[in-house]
């Protein structure tokens, strides 16, 4: 896992408060949007972007500025995942003018969905990840069986 630095955190953080500040609302839940995160292993920039790909906000992280290895998305995925999810737990996404469910999701190049970093849904918030999934179809499929022999 990669580490940055205490100023590429707040810079993420602080261009994810930028971006939501768009929605900050009236207590309406109006807009019906994702958001995006999109990171680029070249520059090191982070562009935050809703659904019809308008710019919310951007900031630089000096560590990706030109990573080398073929796993960037893999390599960012945790830590962009961490700021959304420290967004939530400071109550910042409570505020939000978005139609839930809504997702923070990260993309790539071609403007494809790597992974949701959170979905935030109305009775809960639900951290996708592999480990959350792994075995699941595996219960499922006991389940199912279970069932139908009964």
């Amino acid at each position: 896992m990669m580490d940055i630095s205490e100023q590429s955190h707040v810079a993420i953080a602080s261009a994810l408060k930028e971006a939501l500040k768009r929605y900050t609302g009236t207590g309406e839940e109006s807009v019906l949007t994702d958001i995006h995160l999109h990171p680029n292993q070249e520059t090191g920039e982070v562009v935050i972007s809703d659904d019809d790909d308008a710019i919310l906000a951007r900031t630089v992280v000096n560590e990706w500025v030109n990573y080398e290895g073929d796993d960037f998305y893999t390599v960012v995925e945790p830590l962009l995942r961490k700021e959304v999810v420290t967004l939530k737990e400071q109550g910042l996404l409570d505020k939000i003018a978005l139609m839930k469910p809504y997702s923070f999701v990260l993309i790539d190049d071609e403007k494809e969905s790597v992974a949701d970093l959170l979905l935030v849904d109305d009775d809960e918030t639900l951290f996708l990840n592999d480990e959350l999934l792994k075995g699941l179809d595996e219960e499922l499929d006991a389940f199912l069986k279970d069932l139908l022999e009964k």
